[in-house]
């Protein structure tokens, strides 16, 4: 899309929904193009980060990223959250400030156990809280967490350490240099741009309010330079192509083309995929409120503990609720407004239950209709 065109609310949608789900390649090249990719522990009925990567990679198979975790481009870390990074995001954030100031009893255990991690090459969680025996403290859920763990993945976030791999989803911690801090002013803004340009990249096209906000969530990325965002939010506005709609600002890469339609197939969405991430922009394109709710007391759950966004073409007509159950993938289709009366609409979504029963290696089941 370039400032020439109109911009209208079928361009927007064209736009989101072909930029992101663009054709399957390889999981290296998608994992390469996306830059970051949101991760969640809730698997229901997979983990976020699988859901996200089986539109977009030929083949995948639910635990694909995490089976061939060491072999990939690709780490765990912070962007503007939790997830994977490439390595050129990566290296675009680190070595990150040490953050809030440490007690000498705090910095001897981390000296001790960076020494430790070391010398192993690769620890598990359970064997550092062996060796030390640190202890428990409350975790941001308000349970109780080893000590040692706990030092383990603030380690990790500060830059110590990098995720090695997992056993059965318990994060490995292995040691990483990150090499030196940006040299000066013209190197710091480069990486902040370049920052930007990934989030961008993933999430447009942004509403001028979601831009600044995702930018503002760099902090976590780059907390040493969280007095810079602002000034880097100003060159990407600047920077970035952009058009105002019905009183609102939008911004994406300079040099995009939106195709003239979008192929009519049906898709389940995760929570947390980029078509659907942000929900201002949801609201938006699609004129209705979509919430994630696997936190939300069950007796005040609208859509379900966690509800996939259900596309057709350029449009999010409805939601699922998608289980395995004694081996057999059961649905719970629900619509905005009504099922659409193209024959095709039903097709591509037995198509589309067909892809999610191949995707979890699981058989099918009839689904139910709301």
């Amino acid at each position: 899309m370039s400032p020439g065109p109109t911009l209208t609310l079928d361009r927007l949608r064209r736009h989101a929904v072909a930029r992101s789900l663009f054709r399957p390649t390889t999981l290296g090249r998608a994992l390469h193009r996306l830059g970051f990719i949101q991760a969640d522990p809730i698997r229901a009925p997979a983990r976020a980060q699988d859901l996200v990567l089986r539109h977009r990679v030929r083949g995948y198979r639910a635990g694909d990223l995490e089976r061939r975790y060491r072999t990939l481009d690709v780490e765990e870390d912070v962007l503007v959250n939790y997830g994977f990074v490439s390595h050129r995001v990566q290296k675009l954030m680190h070595p990150r400030s040490r953050g809030v100031s440490r007690s000498a009893a705090q910095r001897r255990r981390t000296d001790e156990l960076l020494t430790f991690v070391r010398e192993k090459g690769t620890v598990h969680p359970r064997d550092v809280d062996a060796h030390f025996a640190h202890g428990t403290v409350t975790n941001y859920w308000g349970g109780s967490s080893s000590a040692t763990t706990h030092l383990l993945e603030d380690m990790h976030y500060r830059g110590l350490l990098r995720v090695v791999r997992r056993d059965a989803g318990v994060r490995l911690y292995g040691p990483i240099d990150h090499g030196p801090a940006a040299s000066g002013t013209g190197e710091r803004e480069s990486r902040l741009d370049a920052l930007i340009d990934v989030v961008v990249g993933v999430y447009a096209p942004l509403p001028q309010g979601t831009l600044a906000w995702l930018v503002n969530r760099l902090r976590y990325a780059t907390p040493q330079w969280t007095a810079h965002l602002r000034l880097a939010l100003a060159r990407a506005k600047r920077r970035l192509a952009h058009a105002r709609f019905e009183g609102v600002d939008w911004y994406w890469p300079q040099d995009e083309s939106v195709p003239r339609r979008v192929e009519p197939v049906v898709r389940l969405l995760a929570p947390f995929d980029p078509v659907v991430w942000d929900r201002r922009r949801f609201q938006l394109l699609w004129g209705w409120t979509y919430r994630f709710e696997a936190y939300t007391p069950a007796p005040k759950r609208q859509f379900g503990y966690y509800a996939l966004p259900l596309l057709w073409c350029d449009r999010v007509i409805g939601w699922a609720n998608v289980s395995v159950r004694e081996g057999r993938l059961h649905s719970d289709i629900n619509y905005v407004d009504h099922p659409p009366s193209d024959p095709a609409f039903v097709r591509e979504l037995d198509s589309e239950l067909d892809r999610m029963r191949l995707f979890l290696g699981v058989g099918a089941a009839k689904p139910q209709t709301s």
